[in-house]
């Protein structure tokens, strides 16, 4: 017989304990409430946890948003003394803010039971005897919304506290690595990626920067480097990168990383200390269109700011004029960095075969797009 159709054999502690903490009964009733609360549920099934309500508070606190709606107890008592209820359909009305306007309807409301000041008043007092131990479970996700205003304005707040956390629906943590010749837009695909998901942007150069402001150890290290103008080594960037993707932001969010690996043996000592990406992009960009984003930038010595001569020109003549170029963004330099990637991009390609390649000589939104999917959807399966 197929090992997919045999009959499943359930041990017999699992409807045992099933039943004696209700759980088939739960299962019922929060049938409606979506995949979340069911996979809840199996999870108890199958770990049988001596404690079953702090196991499902535990479930609970991962990766989830959790809003508080707050109201003074005299609003929600007059509130609950408003409630009406069609005893023929057992839809709820209120007397203040959503009375039917059908007579007929409105002649058979009754009052529903147990909504009394006094049993309200009651009910309220055993929320607030329990929610005080409650809420220490949520120090940092809880978000409290007062309920003393229009229902729409509360939905909205809501909406926008849920919505303003993105996350993937990839069915694991991104760690996502970004490939690419210097201008193919690498560093702005990797901050709406952050922006949106909450990835941690890892920039190998400016880390490297930010490593000797610190005046760690590291970065004494690595400033005798910068201050010749010569390459950082290897062996010192990985230690720093290792650092960095290890801290706990990164293990829980997940990362971005570009600027590094950008050889083979750079991407080989990645995978050696244990970072490997499971999504890698390349962005592809022809060299004309790299020349024209990159040799037409231009910054202001007197403010600092930074302008385009063809996407963000300077707002006037005398600005202009000022404006200095850096020498990395030359002509030459640009066509030496570009041969430079090219050449060691083909072993970067093999080293990771399910590398998604992109055009990156587009609208960099539509970048963007492309790259969401490649995180969201499973990897194509190459055959070779």
């Amino acid at each position: 017989m197929d090992a997919t159709t045999a009959p499943h054999i359930i041990p017999p502690e699992m409807p045992q304990y099933g039943e004696e903490n209700h759980i088939f009964e739960l299962m019922q009733v929060t049938g409606s409430l979506g995949r979340g609360v069911g996979a809840m549920l199996e999870q108890l099934l199958i770990h049988q946890p001596k404690e079953p309500i702090s196991f499902m508070i535990e479930h609970l606190q991962r990766n989830n948003d959790h809003v508080m709606l707050k109201a003074p107890d005299t609003v929600l008592i007059e509130r609950n003394l408003g409630k009406r209820i069609d005893p023929q359909t057992g839809e709820i009305y209120h007397t203040t803010f959503d009375w039917p306007s059908d007579p007929d309807v409105q002649n058979r409301l009754v009052e529903p039971a147990g909504i009394s000041e006094l049993e309200t008043a009651q009910k309220l007092l055993d929320y607030h005897r329990n929610i005080i131990r409650i809420l220490p479970s949520y120090p940092k996700i809880l978000k409290t919304i007062s309920a003393d205003q229009p229902c729409v304005d509360v939905f909205y707040q809501a909406l926008t506290y849920v919505q303003s956390n993105h996350r993937t629906n990839a069915p694991f943590t991104p760690r996502v690595l970004l490939c690419g010749p210097q201008g193919s837009g690498k560093s702005l695909q990797a901050a709406l990626l952050a922006q949106k998901y909450g990835l941690v942007n890892v920039c190998c150069g400016q880390l490297l920067k930010e490593t000797v402001a610190d005046k760690s150890s590291f970065g004494e290290l690595i400033e005798p480097f910068f201050e010749k103008k010569v390459t950082v080594p290897d062996s010192i960037i990985i230690k720093v990168l290792v650092q960095r993707l290890e801290k706990q932001d990164c293990v829980q969010k997940g990362w971005v990383l570009h600027g590094f690996p950008r050889d083979l043996d750079q991407a080989q000592m990645l995978k050696k200390v244990g970072f490997s990406p499971n999504r890698v992009f390349f962005l592809n960009v022809p060299l004309d269109s790299i020349i024209e984003r990159l040799t037409l930038r231009r910054t202001d010595p007197v403010t600092g700011e930074r302008f385009h001569l063809m996407y963000k020109p300077p707002p006037t003549m005398e600005i202009q004029a000022r404006l200095l170029q850096n020498p990395k963004d030359s002509e030459e330099q640009i066509k030496l960095e570009m041969d430079l990637f090219y050449r060691n991009s083909a072993e970067l390609e093999q080293f990771y075969r399910q590398a998604i390649i992109l055009n990156g000589d587009q609208d960099p939104y539509t970048v963007f797009e492309y790259i969401e999917s490649g995180i969201i959807n499973p990897l194509p399966t190459k055959v070779s």
